[in-house]
């Protein structure tokens, strides 16, 4: 290891050396140095202004942006590593340079004459800078701007945004978003032990599942909640209650296109007892062996179902004030 270091320090200088080396072509410069430190290309004011001076014969998109904490641009650090990724996915599909294409990011500490220039108040701001000379030159030279007034933007939807600027035969390489092992082996991880508990715990699932009390009392229960307007409140939502305007409370609303979210738990709430008080004279009545005990059980069963409907008679009565019917006691 100690060797390899070594070896590295002394490349550095010739490194260097190659990076600052200049053909003359700056579009070709910028790609020999985006190999030595990075893309897109970090640029100052003096290199923006070398890159995107005219006459040029390729096209330079450029991210003006401020990542420093203290100018609290939010923004500006969720979309960085977008802006990065696309970069990066542009430069390895586009090896040859058939593009013509050149990514740059400007941050407002290193390019402050250029944002006071271009009188910039926000930031992120993407421009696009068509080619003045060449074939897919345009006559105007002024950047073509995008504006985060949006949110924040994914690579993708960025991409789709240079590659209208570009000509319909020039390629577009991809987004290439590297694969998100955490991501996968969570998904498997959580997967594969969802299915061990199901297979551990089947054997006590099952008798539940099967138990026909159980789906009798959740149908019966999905029928009360339903019936009684639960989904009406829903929609229309209702009130909970109504003052009568007198201190008191309405729990009933008048006529049939209106209702209270008390009102039709209580509606529930009386047919789920007449609905039990039948039940229980139907089927648990007849099992009893005691005489006397089934007597009393008829008698009481019959007075709640009595009760109860007189009760939701007078109910009906509060909606339908012209309705003439009734049962004592209510």
């Amino acid at each position: 290891m100690r060797w390899l270091q070594l070896l590295t320090a002394s490349l550095l200088p010739f490194t260097a050396l190659a990076a600052k080396k200049s053909t003359g072509d700056r579009f070709t410069d910028a790609r020999a140095k985006s190999f030595f430190v990075g893309y897109p290309l970090k640029l100052d004011d003096a290199g923006y202004a070398q890159l995107t001076k005219s006459p040029r014969d390729y096209g330079v998109a450029v991210l003006l942006t401020a990542l420093e904490p203290r100018f609290g641009c939010m923004l500006c650090r969720d979309f960085q590593p977008e802006w990065d990724l696309l970069g990066k996915s542009w430069m390895k599909g586009d090896k040859d340079g058939k593009t013509r294409l050149v990514f740059g990011t400007l941050d407002f500490v290193d390019g402050k004459n250029t944002f006071q220039s271009m009188m910039l108040q926000t930031a992120p701001v993407l421009l696009y800078f068509h080619p003045t000379v060449g074939a897919n030159a345009k006559v105007d030279s002024a950047p073509v701007r995008f504006d985060f007034t949006a949110g924040p933007q994914k690579a993708e939807q960025i991409h789709a945004w240079i590659a209208r600027q570009l000509p319909a035969d020039v390629p577009k390489p991809s987004v290439s978003r590297p694969i998100d092992w955490v991501f996968y082996i969570s998904a498997t991880v959580i997967v594969l032990g969802g299915i061990t508990a199901i297979s551990v715990a089947w054997p006590y699932i099952i008798p539940i599942l099967q138990n026909r009390n159980l789906w009798a009392a959740v149908s019966l229960i999905a029928v009360l909640l339903f019936t009684s307007g639960h989904m009406f409140n829903h929609i229309r939502k209702t009130p909970y209650v109504v003052g009568d305007g007198k201190g008191g409370m309405n729990y009933f609303a008048g006529g049939f296109s209106s209702q209270y979210g008390l009102e039709s738990q209580i509606v529930a709430a009386i047919y789920g007892i007449l609905a039990f008080a039948a039940i229980s004279l139907a089927i648990k009545v007849p099992r009893i062996k005691d005489p006397r005990a089934q007597s009393f059980a008829v008698f009481l069963w019959t007075g709640v179902l009595f009760g109860m409907y007189s009760f939701l008679l007078s109910v009906f009565r509060i909606k339908n004030g012209g309705y003439p019917f009734y049962l004592p006691p209510f």
